[in-house]
């Protein structure tokens, strides 16, 4: 190895920790920025009047919408996504009430709650709402109300997709 080789590399390493510290520093700021948020559980409710019985997969399903939701908003970067701890099998909030649902977002530190519920209505329509509350300020910043066809697990992620991009745009009040 020729000395102009050796010093070249010299002073790469030299250079090699104040890079690593640059790029931890940048990961820092952007998860210190990004909003945090719980998505509670979506209840849900069946009114079609179809004979068989799905609630087994119904439930597998609503769990899976919210769980999706969690993934895509962490996915995004914009949103750190928190854990909602409820002294309640469901946290949601027509398991808990409105207030015990704040109040869980609060303990959480979260800026945001974001839950709803899902209605299926027949085979091929099934309704949702979605509401999002800035916990600091106690104002509601979106209620949505959406649609989509079928009652399949694709239906559902698609549904769980449409709605983390609509989501995206929401900040709160500083």
């Amino acid at each position: 190895m020729g000395c102009r080789t050796f010093v070249r590399l010299a002073a790469a390493l030299a250079i090699w920790p104040a890079l690593v510290f640059a790029a931890q520093s940048v990961e820092t700021r952007a998860a210190e920025e990004a909003i945090t948020v719980v998505v509670a559980d979506f209840d849900y409710s069946d009114t079609s009047g179809e004979v068989t019985d799905q609630r087994a997969e119904h439930v597998a399903r609503v769990k899976a919408f919210a769980g999706l939701l969690r993934d895509r908003l962490a996915g995004e970067g914009k949103f750190k996504v928190l854990h909602l701890d409820c002294a309640k099998a469901a946290c949601s909030v027509g398991s808990m009430g409105a207030d015990d649902l704040v109040a869980a977002a609060q303990n959480a530190d979260a800026q945001l709650l974001i839950y709803g519920g899902i209605q299926k209505m027949s085979t091929l329509i099934t309704w949702g709402s979605v509401q999002i509350v800035d916990i600091r300020q106690r104002q509601l910043l979106l209620n949505r109300l959406f649609s989509f066809r079928g009652d399949t697990d694709e239906a559902f992620r698609r549904a769980a997709k449409f709605i983390s991009e609509t989501l995206q745009d929401v900040t709160p009040k500083s």
